[in-house]
């Protein structure tokens, strides 16, 4: 199998990594804006070939994507279109519903799949197990250090309290959890997020409410910050190989 990378940040190069020792996968093709990431990894993994965008498409068979919104944007329907699965970390990009419908329809149409990681939260499995009757309510509670934020406050601060739709739409690189939250469950408009900087935090958590037919759920989990991206939790980075791992599996776990 062959697996591209759009994006050789720190996710994009955790999951390189990963994929170097995966024997089912023999060529991992990397493509990012920045070359000089996109040279830098390539050298540090035994599989990694840096290609450019038209190339990684047309020869990979996986596409992973931990770039940017506008990444999904520009390549997710390429993809899908030639029959190949996408994997989407930049989910915030799919609280717009026209992109998120005709993405859906493209990989229906040419029998793709679209991947979409738990990334940095736990609870997913259950919120999507749940939404198979009613959820009356669903909340998602993000506390990050000041300077995971590129903020400096001094004491506890409230940066967001409202949809998630708001939420990824004002926090696009901090809150994409929000956004894989309302697709396995109650919607964007209907889930509800706070986003909170604390100087006290020494790790990024995430916190979910919810209750509903199913009973009550409560999911918390506090991260480590990537090692070479504070603003990213490394449970994202473990998600996204999780999912590759999904992939190249014959074994399913979750719901």
């Amino acid at each position: 199998m062959k697996i591209g990378i759009i994006g050789c940040g720190a996710i994009g190069s955790d999951v390189a990594h990963a994929a170097d020792s995966f024997p089912e996968i023999d060529t991992i093709f990397l493509h990012d804006v920045d070359e000089k990431s996109e040279k830098k990894l390539a050298e540090s993994t035994e599989k990694g070939e840096v290609v450019n965008s038209e190339t990684l498409l047309e020869k990979s068979d996986v596409i992973f994507e931990a770039a940017s919104q506008e990444a999904v944007k520009m390549y997710a329907i390429d993809v899908l279109k030639q029959g190949k699965d996408f994997i989407i970390m930049s989910i915030g990009s799919l609280f717009d519903d026209d992109l998120r419908e005709k993405l859906e329809e493209t990989a229906r149409k040419h029998h793709a799949k679209l991947y979409l990681p738990s990334g940095a939260v736990c609870g997913i499995d259950g919120i999507l197990s749940a939404s198979g009757d009613t959820i009356d309510k669903v909340t998602l509670v993000t506390t990050k250090p000041p300077k995971a934020l590129n903020k400096n406050y001094k004491k506890r601060t409230v940066l967001f309290k409202g949809t998630a739709r708001d939420a990824v739409q004002q926090f696009p690189k901090n809150i994409n959890v929000a956004a894989n939250l309302s697709i396995a469950g109650i919607g964007f408009d209907k889930t509800l997020v706070e986003i909170v900087a604390d100087p006290v935090a020494t790790r990024n958590s995430h916190k979910i409410l919810a209750h509903g037919r199913f009973g009550r759920l409560r999911a918390e989990v506090e991260n480590m910050p990537n090692p070479n991206n504070p603003g990213s939790s490394y449970l994202a980075s473990l998600s996204a190989i999780a999912t590759l791992k999904r992939i190249v599996n014959p074994i399913q776990i979750g719901a």
